[in-house]
């Protein structure tokens, strides 16, 4: 792609995100939105490849129908109240309209049919770029908007995602679509402590935009698409293998990983309001989603890649792979959980 028009797509991108975060005004944050999608569309489909562009296809219809929604509900609390301000919606019919819409913008379930086929038909690049910056603008408003949404509803709307985020991903052998329903997984724990403690779906939120940055230039350094071709990563690079282990399983929730820690706290959170049942239906479909991920360890570890193989592989790894940016998520991805006291101490 032309590095011009590389650097206009990723400043929409960047602008886009920005609009939302400081809008206060209905139109303007819809306008952010807008802007995030049509900037992301040509990335999607740069490859010119006919599963690019079904993706990209796919992910279009999807966007626009929950921007089309997220207008009608604005447009309805505005008929209503008189207000367009973002913190204004009094009526609680556009906030549960608003709430579906943003469900539907990140893939919650049951909105999330279209989130494992679009990362499917991506390159590892931009599968990063969906999984990570463009879950940041919808959670902007998902956390201003928090106390006027149903707490039922987005009990619900957590739990089925937890679920479906464990047992779609038991089956699964590309590599992209165990990340779509682990984004899944993990977008359900950030939604059902949401009206509890919005501190702590932050959190949550920043440490897996960390592992999942961390787990994709790992999967992109290995040149992996499919558990079969990781296999062969031990024999690239062994370290990088150790660390791909270590993120996989704190990407699972495992102690005494930095991926521990919110799990942990949300847990107790959700025993502090009384809601055993939802936290017992969660910790248990955690331990469906670390299956899958020790599925991956097992993978990358602990098998070595036939002698005859079907791929093109390379001895060792290019030196050109962005050595900093992965030390540092990837020290993060792993070592966070000492801080926990601190964490303890900055949530109220």
């Amino acid at each position: 792609m032309n590095p011009t028009v590389l650097t206009i797509l990723i400043s929409s991108l960047g602008l886009g995100t920005t609009l939302t975060f400081i809008g206060s005004h209905w139109l303007l944050v819809w306008m952010g939105l807008e802007i995030n999608t049509l900037a992301i569309i040509p990335l999607m489909i740069r490859q010119h490849h006919p599963r690019a562009v079904e993706a990209t296809t796919k992910y279009f219809i999807t966007q626009a129908t929950a921007s089309a929604l997220l207008l009608f509900a604005s447009i309805t609390n505005a008929w209503t109240s008189g207000e367009w301000s973002l913190t204004e919606m009094i009526n609680p019919t556009s906030a549960t309209l608003a709430l579906t819409a943003l469900a539907l913008k990140i893939g919650l379930a049951p909105l999330h049919f279209w989130l494992p086929e679009v990362l499917q038909g991506l390159d590892l690049t931009t599968g990063l770029i969906l999984s990570t910056w463009q879950k940041l603008a919808p959670f902007a408003i998902l956390l201003q908007l928090y106390p006027l949404f149903n707490s039922n509803l987005l009990l619900s709307l957590g739990i089925l995602s937890t679920i479906i985020g464990g047992w779609g991903g038991l089956n699964q052998t590309q590599l992209r679509k165990i990340l779509a329903y682990s984004s899944i997984a993990n977008l359900g724990w950030m939604i059902t402590i949401l009206h509890y403690a919005p501190n702590l779906t932050l959190l949550n939120l920043i440490l897996y935009i960390i592992m999942t940055l961390t787990t994709f230039l790992l999967f992109k350094i290995f040149n992996s698409t499919k558990i079969n071709s990781i296999a062969s990563s031990s024999s690239k690079s062994p370290l990088l293998s150790i660390i791909t282990l270590l993120t996989l399983l704190s990407l699972g929730g495992l102690p005494p990983l930095s991926g521990f820690m919110p799990k942990w706290l949300i847990l107790q959170e959700l025993t502090k309001q009384s809601l055993f049942i939802p936290a017992t239906i969660m910790a248990i479909m955690a331990l469906l989603s670390l299956f899958f991920y020790l599925r991956l360890c097992y993978a990358t570890t602990l098998t070595m890649s036939p002698n005859p193989t079907n791929m093109s592989s390379c001895w060792r790894t290019k030196p050109n792979h962005p050595t900093l940016v992965l030390l540092t998520s990837a020290t993060l991805s792993i070592l966070l959980l000492p801080l926990t006291p601190m964490i303890f101490s900055l949530i109220p």
